[in-house]
């Protein structure tokens, strides 16, 4: 090889890598970030206590993130909008309680106990975004009054009791069924196997509408990638209790909630509107109803993930809802990469982010630190992400890009 040959592919080389940094700078690559991270994190705590990656605290630290990340799917969605929704962890403890006492004191089937929480939940939301949209007033104020409204009135479903117990399995069984051995296996090939087909159908369809669409040598690196998480996780869970269902159910959220969030006309309004909200109602955008209905959705996931948190403690008490959660569920997607500023982020933040708190609460738990010092600690995570968005977006604005 020449040396001008040679001085050219050192280059561009740097030219690559020098791109692959202001990418990650500007938040394009996030995920990325956080994955590495995430992985630093495990490796902290691992070499603090060598349970932390063991089968059954996977496991159980599964279990514990599932609640919050349902949740922060529906803030994600807030989040995009440039918005934010304080009252989420009050709802999620409302919607539980109502569950509670439709089941256990009134006798309901549990599907509609359940699917009345889910609609406790959305009537909330709606109701929250229409007093947002409608009357100007800021989000952080109508939601921080729901945030008092919604648990008081948790105290008045829950009654002088206070704490109702759960007992029927199909409630229990939310957060308590695992599948086991084959079983497992046969959910993790058509995990692998959807995926593979989802991209070869994206493929086929960039193709087809004449854009750039990405090289074979990417998509199999991708699968790949893909199914060995996939097996990995499905091998370690299996030496314990084995798949949760609750795991399962938080990641059919999570796909589906992405591909409205990306492959449909609400989801690209959604995006528009937390982007500017001006150019998107000159564009024919009804910009009231997108705000109206992504707070909808942000009070019916809150349900769920209450309903799904209610499920694992086998009860809803009157600190339902409370504590840490909301600070939780808004703080992982924030720190997964989701932008407070809206018009950048994605549903999959959730999952990261939840991880990402999950593993720093689980881990400080397993060396017994004080509940001081895990709330200055994931104060300070959540500080940090949100230097790490703001620096990002200052970066975008100064090349030129939203």
């Amino acid at each position: 090889m020449s040396a001008t040959a040679a001085a050219a592919e050192t280059e561009a080389k740097g030219s690559e890598r020098r791109e692959t940094l202001r990418r990650i700078l500007q938040g394009d690559l996030a995920s990325l970030r956080v994955v590495i991270g995430l992985a630093l994190i495990w490796v902290i705590f691992q070499s603090q206590n060598d349970r932390f990656l063991s089968a059954e605290n996977l496991t159980n630290l599964m279990l514990q993130i599932t609640g919050i990340a349902l949740i922060s799917i529906g803030i994600v969605y807030v989040l995009l909008l440039g918005e934010i929704d304080l009252s989420v962890g009050a709802v999620s403890g409302l919607a539980a309680a109502v569950m509670a006492v439709l089941n256990v004191k009134h006798g309901w089937n549990p599907y509609l106990a359940i699917a009345a929480a889910i609609a406790v939940g959305l009537a909330i939301g709606l109701l929250q975004g229409f007093l947002f949209s409608r009357f100007g007033v800021p989000s952080f104020v109508v939601t921080l009054a729901g945030l008092l409204a919604w648990q008081g009135a948790l105290l008045q479903v829950l009654g002088s009791t206070g704490s109702i117990n759960l007992t029927d399995p199909k409630i229990t069984g939310l957060a308590n069924t695992f599948y086991d051995g084959a079983t497992a296996w046969i959910l993790a090939a058509l995990v692998i196997a959807a995926f593979g087909a989802l991209l070869l159908l994206g493929h086929r369809r960039r193709v087809a509408a004449g854009l750039e669409a990405e090289s074979p040598t990417g998509m199999l690196v991708r699968f790949a990638l893909v199914a060995a998480v996939t097996i990995a996780a499905v091998a370690v869970l299996n030496s314990d209790r084995g798949i949760p269902l609750a795991l399962l159910i938080l990641l059919a959220f999570v796909v589906g909630m992405e591909y409205v969030a990306r492959r449909t006309t609400f989801g690209r309004h959604v995006f528009a509107v937390g982007g500017n909200a001006e150019a998107a109602r000159r564009a024919g955008i009804s910009v009231n109803r997108v705000r109206t209905v992504v707070f909808g959705i942000a009070g019916a996931m809150a349900a769920i993930g209450g309903i799904m948190i209610a499920s694992r403690l086998l009860a809803v008490n009157q600190g339902s809802g409370g504590s840490e959660l909301l600070l939780l569920a808004i703080a992982g997607p924030v720190i997964a990469g989701t932008s407070l500023f809206g018009g950048r982020g994605s549903v999959w933040t959730a999952l990261l982010g939840a991880l990402v708190i999950g593993s720093i609460s689980n881990g400080m738990d397993l060396l017994a630190l004080s509940s001081a010092v895990k709330f200055m600690v994931t104060g300070g995570v959540l500080l940090l992400a949100v230097i790490v968005d703001a620096v990002a977006r200052q970066q975008r604005q100064a090349s030129g890009r939203v």
